[in-house]
């Protein structure tokens, strides 16, 4: 059976007339979206899908809101689920599907809720107020947690503070959702971490940081009573000439994993590394232009082929054709027209949702 995709943009409804959530369908041949529909949700700033593909689950001004994902891609809503904090900015979820982890940039706060098993969000298993002052008094004067992920080994918890430059990480009871906290990874100072990504083999962390503008690399071992991250690589985000005002701000890899590839805010350009898969470190290939402004997100097609830029100031998607043997992107498609942009995610459709 062909497979089939859809992509969800979720938006910011603060500041424009935008429903929240746009549902389109993929060209994978062409490496192009088509509009097939819209969802009213108020400030829909991240998205994240169940691992089975039923479900849908995005930050809304009320907690976390949860659809269920038709076989055509369309969505139906079933709940909203309150975190007793303020809006959040990044959504994970375990590997079974029991557990959502919520970021919250405004408040420092890292929540973990209850998933059900018909889709709908559940009540709050844990919650974790971070505390400490920020390297940057004027911006980072207190915490702001960005990103929360599960080591692939689902042991711990890592979770990614740009306001006190750390990682937190912490042990996770599957039984009920608890964080006990473990360790913490010191980042440099006023390098503020966003993002992160494990690679797929469970050997390799990805974090990008936002002031800095710089992609670390640490190689993780579980096997031990407590993780061991050691860092094996600091790389630019930028190229030779950039813009002073940019800021990091999300990585993507190519599906086999042997290329990388982030955004930059404020440069508005795109990042193309090379990976090796056994060492984990990167290589700069080239750092290009999107045609489009704050290039918030990105996103490879499953082909491996092209790929699309979110583009939070333009209101844009934007689109290109990869050339892994030159280092290359070039655009194939015009720029598609979305409100306020902050959240892209591709999903292989389930048939039998």
């Amino acid at each position: 059976m062909k497979k089939s995709y859809a992509v969800y943009i979720g938006s910011n409804t603060d500041t424009n007339n935008g429903k929240g959530l746009t549902i389109l369908s993929v060209d994978t041949e062409h490496g192009a979206l088509i509009k097939t529909g819209e969802t009213e949700l108020s400030n829909a700033v991240y998205l994240a899908a169940s691992t089975d593909r039923r479900f849908l689950y995005s930050i809304t001004d009320g907690g976390v809101a949860s659809f269920r994902i038709g076989p055509d891609g369309m969505l139906t809503y079933l709940n909203t689920g309150a975190i007793r904090g303020m809006r959040g900015c990044h959504l994970s979820i375990s590997r079974d599907d029991r557990y959502l982890f919520v970021s919250g940039y405004y408040d420092g706060k890292i929540t973990v809720l209850h998933l059900l098993p018909d889709g709908y969000v559940g009540s709050i298993a844990d919650g974790i107020f971070h505390q400490g002052i920020g390297s940057i008094a004027e911006r980072n004067f207190r915490p702001h947690v960005r990103c929360a992920r599960l080591t692939p080994d689902e042991k711990y918890l890592c979770v990614a503070d740009s306001g006190i430059d750390q990682i937190k990480i912490y042990e996770f009871n599957h039984d009920n959702g608890r964080l006990t906290p473990c360790d913490v990874i010191h980042c440099k100072l006023q390098s503020a971490p966003r993002y992160m990504i494990f690679s797929s083999d469970g050997r390799y962390l990805y974090l990008i940081q936002e002031l800095s503008n710089t992609i670390s690399v640490y190689s993780y071992d579980g096997n031990g009573k407590t993780p061991v991250f050691e860092k094996v690589q600091d790389i630019s985000t930028l190229g030779k000439q950039y813009n002073d005002y940019s800021a990091a701000v999300a990585l993507q890899f190519s599906p086999d994993e042997k290329y990388l590839f982030c955004t930059n805010a404020g440069d508005h350009s795109l990042g193309f590394f090379s990976r090796d898969p056994e060492s984990g470190m990167l290589k700069q290939l080239s750092v290009l232009p999107i045609s489009g402004k704050y290039p918030i997100d990105v996103d490879v097609f499953p082909d491996g082929r092209h790929l699309f830029c979110t583009n939070l100031d333009s209101n844009t998607l934007t689109f290109f054709t990869i050339n892994y043997e030159k280092g290359l992107i070039i655009m194939n498609e015009a720029p598609l027209a979305i409100p306020q942009p902050e959240s892209s995610l591709l999903v292989e459709l389930n048939p039998e949702a």
